[in-house]
């Protein structure tokens, strides 16, 4: 069997790339359909998750995701091959709307293979955290932030899109089918190995009206999503909107915070997540001077866990085993500001979930007259607040905190 194609015949490679894609299609859609169930189970904060389902929901998806960028460069080379090759005519080129509606399946499975799994992975590399890619790349795309929106936007255009490559195949697989048991022409066997030729009609569809009426329903499907919300900001973004947790009150204290960030990082899944809390008070109170006991002044900060962004398993941590939000919505930090041999530290405890540890905090204090930058941070084992089951397989124990800020003399 000839490598190339003839005007009768698909040559191996075409055979080859035609069969490895379909494979390749037909891993990956029941994958993402099983995990996106799990996900919507893991993610759903009022349902209790075991490591094992955190696991088995990451891997399933890890293993869509890796097959699904397999696949964008098994359809490109596919793609780039097809277009070197001579195409086999149609069989029944000489029946016009049978002829292009065949043509325009094939601009559409084309062109989905590639919009549906380069959307799928501008998902992963726009959202943080959970279920890594397999490959040593891929992790992250030039001009892709990580990014709610990006993230929101993209996921949208992938569920949509699959349908559209979905229906495609159905198309595909039916036409194909017609042809054999119907027909019983040569058009499935010539793709199936071995040398089986296929005696093309002498009229064949042309490419410009198969094409625009491909990109026509491309543009059909993604303007009715549109109209109907569907690429707006996701549903569950929304509901986090709309359910956010009152402002905390300003603190009172004699420093007051003019700007800063409060972060967390956790390992999940062998990644790293950052989070921040974008509602937080500090109450301070700070001398230069120390006394005897070389005390500086105090501090109380008070954080609301609901205000916390945690990539894409900021739903999962506002649940019941993990911060409980619902019945804990804050957390505090109370220290004194001591000075040491080794620098400036905050001792006191730190509160979650009303469990109460003592901590040290190290940070670095520079003061200009009335204006005051610090910067420092911590880490704590989530298990010591009741956070999270006790194995460490799906989410590390270590919960690096780091803070900076800028501060005025009231």
């Amino acid at each position: 069997m000839p490598a190339s194609n003839t005007r009768t015949t698909y040559g191996s490679v075409t055979k080859t790339f035609h069969w490895l894609t379909a494979l390749l299609i037909f891993a990956t859609i029941p994958l993402g359909v099983i995990a996106n169930d799990l996900a919507h189970q893991v993610r759903n904060p009022d349902i209790a998750t075991s490591d094992a389902t955190l696991k088995w929901a990451a891997t399933l998806f890890s293993t869509h995701k890796t097959i699904g960028v397999t696949l964008f460069f098994v359809a490109l080379a596919r793609i780039l091959w097809a277009l070197r090759q001579t195409k086999p005519g149609l069989l029944n080129g000489d029946r016009g709307p049978e002829a292009w509606l065949a043509e325009t399946v094939h601009w559409l499975l084309y062109g989905s293979l590639i919009a549906v799994q380069l959307t799928g992975w501008v998902h992963h590399a726009s959202t943080t955290g959970f279920a890594p890619i397999w490959w040593p790349f891929g992790q992250a795309l030039p001009f892709v932030p990580q990014d709610p929106q990006w993230a929101d936007l993209s996921a949208s255009l992938h569920y949509i899109l699959q349908w559209v490559l979905i229906g495609a195949i159905g198309l595909h697989v039916a036409g194909a089918l017609k042809h054999h048991v119907i027909d019983r022409d040569a058009t499935l066997r010539r793709m199936l190995p071995g040398h089986t030729p296929g005696q093309p009609t002498q009229k064949q569809p042309g490419h410009v009206l198969p094409a625009l009426t491909a990109l026509t329903v491309w543009a059909v499907v993604l303007g009715g999503a549109g109209a109907l919300g569907w690429l707006s900001v996701s549903g569950d973004a929304s509901e986090r909107a709309s359910t956010a947790p009152q402002s905390l009150e300003a603190a009172q204290g004699e420093w007051q915070v003019q700007e800063g960030a409060l972060e967390i990082t956790v390992l999940q899944m062998g990644s790293e997540v950052t989070g921040s809390f974008a509602d937080w008070t500090a109450d301070i109170a700070y001398a230069q001077t120390p006394d005897a006991t070389g005390k500086h002044g105090e501090v109380t900060v008070t954080i609301s866990i609901g205000s916390l962004t945690l990539g894409s398993v900021t739903d999962q941590a506002m649940g019941a085993e993990y911060f409980n939000v619902e019945n804990f919505p804050t957390a505090r930090f109370t220290a004194d500001l001591l000075s040491s041999e080794q620098g400036h530290v905050a001792r006191g405890d730190l509160t979650i979930r009303d469990e109460s540890v003592p901590v040290e905090m190290p940070f670095e204090l520079e003061i200009d007259g009335d204006t005051a930058q610090a910067q420092g941070g911590l880490s704590v084992d989530r298990r010591t607040f009741g956070i999270g089951s006790e194995g460490t397989d799906s989410l590390g124990a270590t919960v690096d905190i780091q803070f900076n800020l800028t501060a005025a003399r009231g």
